[in-house]
């Protein structure tokens, strides 16, 4: 019996967004058909305590790679990283290719991808690809030397990954009229599919909690960022920000783990900043954390915005909770929070307007904080649902078995 292939770089145990929803995936696909998922081992985020026994009973075959990982930043790693996962894939498929019907493909840039796309190609199989940031352009800025030449030679494997997929799935409007244009391929070849988050978890939280009241009195004004904390977050920036906003009786919580958590846990006792938190967020817990917060804070560096919706932004609207989104203003990030009047966008990487956001939004009455945290709830509902994009996927699948 033939089956579908999964690829996925990341996965549950793993409390990535994409991860998530690649396992969304594979359990709806394997309501039809017999469906099997390859994964390196968990490694993302780095220093993250996996719960082993997160998944229990499921109707899919997980395959667990034995290649090369660096869950810590390093071109190097990161290279190694990619092209293991990638010839491990190569080697399965080669072995496995009469029996693999389809690939549904997200693996690491651009190397892995390569070699996965190489095999598919050989064997005649349709292979979706999955695109959560774009190749090589995101990298190049990193580089110390030898952006041009290094561009070029990366930008002729992506064109080659792009044109040989069946599909190229995209998460966000202008990645997709980018690629397009600049892999010089038509718009039917690429779908918009966002990172959603599964609206039910978020639903049940709200129904079990409806008669909760705050005992608590005088609760401090509560920002919060949640999500991996590395090198692309900003994390710094924020704390900078709050601390200069000064806003009487709050707080700053820096909810999640990653590799510049201790800088910044060092860098809020350099500023004596007291009212600065840190704290893990438990798996499955997203909605019972961020419901202690007012307010969630959604810093991109500048030009980082343009390529995708960052994946905490439909959990952010999911709680019910406004936005302060520090980043670039013609972004779909930054027009989702605008169009759903869900909080306040601002340029990025600019601290004076960042305090007086921060400033401003502690003034609002608390009707007002509840309005918009609604609108960014409808709006969720509209956009990032689990169930909404699940059935974009399937029919993608189907046209393809056609």
């Amino acid at each position: 019996m033939k089956y579908k292939l999964i690829i996925s770089c990341v996965f549950p145990p793993e409390p990535t967004v994409s991860g998530q929803v690649m396992f969304d995936v594979a359990t709806e696909l394997s309501k039809t058909g017999k469906v099997k998922v390859i994964t390196p081992r968990p490694t993302r985020p780095f220093n993250f305590k996996f719960d082993q026994n997160r998944i229990s009973k499921v109707d899919f075959e997980h395959i667990i790679t034995n290649s090369f990982t660096s869950p810590e930043m390093s071109l190097i790693g990161r290279y190694k990283e990619s092209k293991s996962f990638g010839k491990w894939c190569f080697d399965y498929i080669t072995k496995n290719h009469k029996d693999i019907e389809l690939v549904y493909m997200n693996a690491w840039p651009l190397f892995a991808q390569e070699e996965i796309i190489k095999a598919t190609k050989k064997f005649n199989i349709p292979c979706v690809t999955i695109i959560q940031d774009i190749y090589p352009e995101s990298l190049i800025n990193k580089l110390p030397f030898g952006k041009g030449i290094i561009q070029n030679v990366l930008l002729k494997k992506d064109r080659f990954i792009l044109h040989n997929s069946a599909k190229v799935l995209c998460i966000s409007d202008n990645m997709k009229a980018y690629l397009a244009k600049s892999r010089n391929l038509p718009l039917d070849h690429f779908s918009v599919i966002v990172n959603w988050q599964d609206e039910n978890t978020f639903i049940k939280y709200f129904k079990d909690n409806a008669d909760f009241k705050d005992e608590t009195g005088q609760k401090p004004f509560t920002y919060m960022y949640l999500g991996n904390n590395g090198p692309v977050a900003g994390v710094e920036f924020l704390i900078e920000c709050f601390v200069k906003a000064a806003v009487t009786n709050s707080r700053l919580i820096i909810a999640g783990s990653g590799s510049k958590k201790e800088d910044c846990e060092n860098l809020a006792r350099s500023l004596n900043a007291k009212n600065v938190e840190f704290i893990s967020v438990p798996e499955g817990k997203v909605p019972h954390t961020q419901d202690i917060a007012d307010v969630m804070l959604l810093p991109v560096k500048k030009n980082g915005a343009y390529s995708s919706i960052p994946s905490k932004l439909p959990a952010y609207m999911f709680s019910k909770k406004p936005i302060i989104g520090s980043l670039d203003i013609d972004s779909d990030t930054a027009k989702a929070i605008i169009n759903a009047d869900a909080g306040i966008v601002i340029e990025p990487e600019n601290q004076e307007k960042l305090v007086a956001a921060m400033k401003e939004i502690a003034s609002w009455h608390s009707d007002q904080i509840k309005e918009k945290g609604q609108n960014g709830y409808r709006y969720a509902m509209e956009n990032f649902s689990k169930s909404g994009n699940l059935k974009k996927i399937t029919q993608i699948i189907q046209n393809l078995e056609m």
